[in-house]
């Protein structure tokens, strides 16, 4: 029987725009089991980024409560929120945020001199593993300005992984990328989850559904729908 690792309850998030009080999420629940693969879609301005910043713990509800492996996060300080995230949650941004003075290989090893998980000497190793892992071992001493936007995400999902952390949240990740490039994180993604992450993809792709076990729609803050996918696993 899976466990729950991340469950929402009740969870609200207002902005104040000049003098105005916009609700960017209403009444959200969700319970998300340990290995899910789950795509949140919807339209642009609709609160899904809003959301996974809340689960990631970047951003606070307003009201509700937000639990990730039995920790009340939206309680903790925002030190004791960067040392949580660092150990249990993996970002992938659309934008990839690769430290473009940094090689490739530095980008990987930044999260693990952070958050001091990894012993020392086995950092250089995990770094190369985890590149050979998402197929651009080779351009491990390269800068991120020479890479293709394929070869960018591929190196942000490996510095996602770089503390292994059980929950991947990654928000957009094949906004910026051709069909083909979409396609390929996509299937690393779902090779991730058939190794045990819990995945969380934000996305407006609907064709992510066919690689998830869950699908859920989010329209104007608001849970509309949550249906099964198809999964390529």
């Amino acid at each position: 029987m899976q466990q729950e690792t991340i469950n929402l309850h009740d969870v609200s998030k207002h902005f104040q725009t000049g003098q105005t009080d916009f609700t960017a999420l209403q009444n959200i629940s969700i319970s998300i089991k340990t290995g899910d693969f789950i795509g949140l879609l919807g339209k642009s301005g609709s609160g899904k980024s809003t959301l996974m910043n809340i689960m990631s713990g970047i951003d606070t509800p307003s009201s509700g409560d937000v639990t990730v492996n039995g920790i009340v996060i939206n309680h903790l300080s925002a030190g004791e929120l960067d040392r949580w995230r660092g150990i249990n949650i993996g970002l992938v941004f659309q934008f990839f945020q690769l430290i473009p003075t940094l090689t490739v290989i530095e980008n990987i090893l930044l999260p693990m001199d952070f958050c001091g998980i990894i012993p020392p000497k086995e950092r250089l190793s995990r770094a190369r593993f985890l590149l050979d892992a998402v197929g651009i071992g080779e351009k491990a001493r390269q800068f991120p300005a020479i890479l293709s936007g394929g070869e960018k995400q591929r190196v942000a999902i490996a510095r996602a992984l770089a503390n292994d952390p059980p929950i991947i949240l990654a928000d957009e990740p094949t906004g910026n990328l051709d069909s083909s490039n979409s396609e390929r994180v996509f299937e690393l993604f779902a090779r991730l989850n058939q190794q045990g992450k819990t995945i969380m993809i934000v996305s407006h792709d609907a064709s992510i559904s066919d690689y998830c076990s869950k699908a859920i729609y989010i329209e104007d803050g608001v849970i509309t729908e949550a249906v099964h996918g198809g999964s390529h696993a």
